[in-house]
């Protein structure tokens, strides 16, 4: 199996769980200490590769020969600014990333798993697949292309015994949010400390960051036994945001 964007957050985690339920990982990220350092503590094998680059995986890339049964789709990366000032070179950046790497990747590896008759894309969405935050206009564009992505893989891969569904949590414990916090202080003209609160958790009832444990046990149990249904749906852990 595949778990992009392992070596730390979500990833790392995602990588923990499936070897502790007997899964063979190939953990892929763009730094070499912490692919292999996952790799080493989880007993499989580091695959580095820089994602913002997708037409170099593949044709004799990193990725040529990709084949997986498990697909685990989770690096991702964050800009926050107003869409008049938003680099339009980072946007391209995180939709190469988020969107066309993904689907390079489903496209390597579908042949085997219909081969097989079996297969699992499991694909880290968020929230902000379903709903838009002010400042993040990649992010939420990549989110909510990742969310018709997977429904596609669905449809498609129903007939091949392949599910895919996607996980949609809230704000995660992980370096991507943490490293957020800053430039949410700077683009809301208040102090960093006031952030998590009055900004990421603002509109949140359960007033507390999501571990990435609990992201990865959904992704187990979305490959498990009884999964075969489970497919081309969107699976929400974001503390009752969506309900208000």
């Amino acid at each position: 199996m595949l778990v992009t964007g392992a070596a730390s957050g979500i990833g790392r985690a995602c990588a923990q769980a499936f070897a502790a339920a007997g899964a063979d990982v190939l953990v892929l990220d763009r730094e070499p200490d912490g692919a292999r350092a996952v790799a080493d503590e989880v007993g499989g094998k580091a695959l580095v590769a820089d994602l913002s680059e997708p037409g170099a995986l593949f044709d004799g890339g990193p990725l040529d020969g990709l084949d997986a049964d498990i697909v685990v789709n989770n690096a991702g990366l964050q800009h926050v600014a107003p869409v008049q000032d938003f680099d339009p070179d980072r946007f391209g950046v995180i939709l190469r990333v988020m969107v066309e790497s993904p689907f390079r990747i489903a496209r390597a590896v579908l042949p085997g798993m219909y081969d097989r008759g079996w297969g699992r894309f499991v694909h880290v969405s968020s929230v902000h697949g379903h709903r838009a935050s002010a400042y993040k206009s990649a992010y939420v564009t990549a989110k909510h292309a990742l969310e018709g992505l997977s429904k596609v893989l669905a449809v498609e891969g129903a007939a091949h015994g392949v599910t895919s569904s996607t996980i949609c949590p809230g704000y995660v414990r992980t370096p991507l949010v943490e490293g957020q916090l800053a430039d949410q202080a700077a683009a809301h003209g208040i102090p960093e400390e006031q952030v998590l609160n009055d900004v990421l958790l603002a509109r949140t009832p359960v007033k507390r960051l999501i571990e990435p444990a609990e992201v990865a046990g959904l992704a187990v149990y979305l490959c498990g036994p009884g999964s075969a249904s489970m497919s081309g749906s969107s699976y929400e852990m974001a503390g009752a945001w969506t309900a208000t």
